[in-house]
């Protein structure tokens, strides 16, 4: 694998360990937060490769960090919702944020994994 490295931000320990332990298994390097402050940290220090970003958390709704991300920040890399929304919905939200897609927590960690394999190896499919 590439060692490409992956930053999701998402108020739940429980799915952030999972999606960890399973891009490490795959092998990704891979950064989490649990909040939008440790979120920017890991940002600015760690340069992800591909930012996945729960919707629905306490701070702020995850399609907006998106926008303000691609937006004003200028982020260039794959930004992706990752959350449990109906498919349309979260496609709806990734298109009006203006982001690169979405990836559904209801998939499973293997079409999880496959879909952030093709995402940033898309020769490795």
């Amino acid at each position: 694998m590439t060692g490409n490295r992956v930053l999701i931000l998402d108020d739940s320990a429980l799915i952030l360990d999972v999606a960890k332990a399973a891009l490490e298994d795959a092998g990704f390097s891979v950064g989490t937060a649990i909040d939008l402050a440790q979120f920017e940290h890991e940002r600015l220090h760690s340069r992800p490769d591909l930012v996945l970003i729960d919707v629905n958390m306490p701070e702020a709704f995850g399609d907006d960090v998106a926008a303000v991300l691609r937006a004003v920040r200028g982020l260039k890399v794959p930004i992706l919702l990752f959350s449990n929304l109906e498919a349309p919905e979260l496609e709806a939200r990734a298109r009006e944020a203006g982001i690169d897609g979405f990836i559904s927590k209801r998939a499973g960690i293997p079409a999880f994994v496959s879909r952030v394999k093709s995402i940033l190896d898309p020769g490795a499919q």
